[in-house]
């Protein structure tokens, strides 16, 4: 039998996310995303369909490599404007008992300590429904706005945020005894200094020397997703990621990505269950095949080729408005290797010229666009699932909020009746939930010689 499918919700806090120039149907609400009610109704609504989480993607810079210019994205709301993912989660988790949260932060622009103090807060905040997407950023202006005058090198990195991590690592698991808040009033001993420990790491990158500012969150440690794809991001899932977050239109090339990430995990001492595998998708839907057809012919009326192409240009680091200089710029490119790599003279090139890359990119991005009523979209998923080794899906919008508010309607119960999709929720944290486990990181992940290190050091 199937295993059950995990289905996210794949959203923004923005105006164009993944399809671009759909914020001007006239349903799209993309454009209330700076309205908290806006959130918090989408949250109700993703519960109401029994969905996992919801996955929140972020970057800090503009799209400004397409002409060499912010222009294009500015015009055609190619994420941009953009507010801060981390603020929203309160309000939707308030409103909300079981939906879960990921959050992207890219952890160059941060600073450890702060870091690990908002992602503990939202832990406690969220009753441990809290998750974050590690990323190290792509975009040239991210850097420059974060003072940093240029992205570092690809490789590089990686190689930061192993460091980085180490570091969270320490302050998630070892900083805190399980048992050092004491809460002793008559003692009046809030916390036993001798059961908090100072973080010292002196490094490559990062020189700390602090103890870690919150009390142990329900999860100490968020959900780890990862979403990259070159050899050095795929090691880096391997060795680090609970949820692993994949796009591609092949499943035959996917599934072979998949089997590579649980093989590395496996050399990394972790099991291959200890992976949860996503696949990006962007499902429009409604109650007839026909009636699917005719909603994705009046959705494309409304992409935008300059949008799309602005979008590429950023995740490939390629000026797509110079088509004679696109070889070549795949080839020197310091962003997302296998966005840029697709149009590498003489590689597996999947798009041959700038109209069927607009087309492709121009709705869902950079995952497979499902088209058809809730059967047809239920063979699709199983057949994914199936044919790539994948545990869940993030699915993308088309218009907001209408496609999630159709997944639900017609295709959750469609799942459900197949047994590929729970009819309601496990009880615990987001950990719990995903894996049927404890609520803390299992003892062969790279962060429990922190967490034992810390009972060391107390003499246990």
């Amino acid at each position: 039998m199937a295993r059950e499918l995990f289905l996210n919700a794949f959203a923004m806090n923005c105006v164009g996310h993944q399809s671009q120039g759909t914020w001007r149907h006239p349903r799209d609400k993309s454009a209330d995303y700076k309205h908290t009610d806006h959130w918090v109704e989408l949250a109700r609504l993703l519960e109401r369909g029994k969905f996992d989480g919801l996955f929140l993607a972020d970057v800090v810079g503009v799209y400004d490599v397409y002409g060499a210019s912010p222009d294009t994205a500015l015009r055609e709301a190619v994420q941009v404007p953009t507010n801060d993912p981390l603020l929203i989660i309160p309000p939707m988790a308030q409103a909300t008992d079981n939906l879960a949260f990921a959050v992207t932060v890219n952890l160059s622009h941060e600073a450890p300590l702060p870091f690990a103090r908002r992602m503990s807060t939202l832990d406690h905040m969220t009753d441990g429904r809290i998750g974050w997407n590690i990323v190290t950023g792509y975009l040239d202006s991210g850097a420059k706005g974060a003072g940093q005058g240029k992205q570092v090198a690809h490789d590089t990195r990686y190689d930061i945020a192993e460091e980085f991590v180490t570091i969270q690592y320490d302050f998630w698991e070892g900083s805190w005894e399980e048992d050092a808040v004491r809460k002793d009033r008559n003692a009046g001993v809030f916390t036993d200094p001798a059961k908090v420990h100072r973080v010292a790491h002196d490094g490559e990158y990062f020189r700390v020397n602090a103890v870690h500012l919150c009390e142990p969150s329900p999860q100490r440690t968020p959900v780890l997703y990862q979403a990259g794809s070159s050899s050095k991001g795929t090691a880096f899932a391997a060795r680090h990621a609970e949820c692993v977050f994949v796009g591609g239109h092949s499943r035959s090339k996917m599934a072979t990505a998949v089997a590579n990430l649980r093989a590395l995990a496996v050399e990394a001492g972790r099991a291959p269950s200890d992976i949860k595998i996503f696949a990006l998708a962007t499902v429009i839907t409604a109650a007839t095949d026909e009636e699917a057809q005719a909603k994705f012919e009046d959705y494309k009326q409304y992409v935008s080729a300059p949008g799309a192409l602005a979008l590429m240009a950023g995740w490939s680091g390629i000026d797509f408005s110079k088509p004679d200089l696109v070889a070549a710029g795949a080839a020197g490119s310091n962003a997302i290797q296998t966005a840029a790599g697709a149009f590498t003279k003489g590689g597996p090139a999947e798009h041959r010229d700038l109209d069927s890359l607009a087309q492709t990119v121009g709705l869902g991005g950079g995952g497979p666009v499902l088209v058809g009523g809730p059967q047809r979209i239920a063979d699709e998923l199983e057949a994914w699932a199936a044919e790539s080794d994948l545990d869940g899906f993030n699915l993308a919008y088309a218009v907001m909020p209408e496609t999630f508010a159709d997944i639900v309607d017609y295709v959750v119960p469609e799942l459900q009746r197949r047994g590929l999709f729970k009819k309601d929720y496990a009880s615990g944290t987001y950990r719990e939930k995903l894996f049927g486990r404890g609520a803390r990181l299992e003892d062969n992940h790279p962060a429990a010689r922190l967490r034992k290190h810390a009972a060391a050091k107390a003499g246990v």
